[in-house]
């Protein structure tokens, strides 16, 4: 039985152009790369050719992850959800750190897809964790390297 990830349609769609570039961009210049390396003789000693090997290896591979991902992804639309208050995954949730009173507002999304500096925090780290199945105004204990921290959610969008 194929194992199946969720992913957000931005995620998807951001595998689908990378996928796009290297198929229609990336791997026809390789391919050049390698022919042109070649015309230049010898390729025991030739590092242009062995570089441009080594460049169209990490593409090829790099294509078949991202289809490998994109066939194994369960893509979630949640703007086609309505939204009951609850915190589910792709919702956007702003939050209160009750000891410090700031505010921070992150997306749960698939592992792929994240990127704290963006806010975008996978589904499977300890704060998502925490978070999901919450409500607005219910409070989250949530075990960080730093300590506990409970935070208060304020708002939960679904965009």
């Amino acid at each position: 039985m194929a194992t199946t990830f969720p992913m957000t349609v931005k995620g998807a769609e951001a595998l689908r152009e990378e996928l796009n570039e290297l198929k229609t961009k990336v791997r026809p210049r390789i391919i050049a790369d390698i022919a042109s390396a070649r015309e230049h003789g010898d390729l025991k000693e030739n590092a242009e050719y062995h570089a441009a090997r080594e460049q169209q290896s990490f593409c090829e591979g790099r294509i078949q992850d991202i289809e490998g991902k994109l066939s194994g992804a369960q893509i979630i639309d949640i703007t086609k959800m309505p939204n009951n208050g609850k915190i589910i995954f792709g919702a956007t949730v702003q939050l209160l750190n009750v000891d410090t009173d700031a505010e921070i507002k992150y997306q749960i999304v698939g592992d792929d897809e994240a990127d704290l500096k963006a806010g975008l925090i996978s589904v499977n780290s300890p704060i998502a964790r925490g978070l999901i199945g919450k409500e607005i105004d219910d409070v989250a204990t949530i075990q960080t390297p730093a300590g506990v921290v409970e935070f208060e959610i304020i708002e939960v969008e679904y965009i």
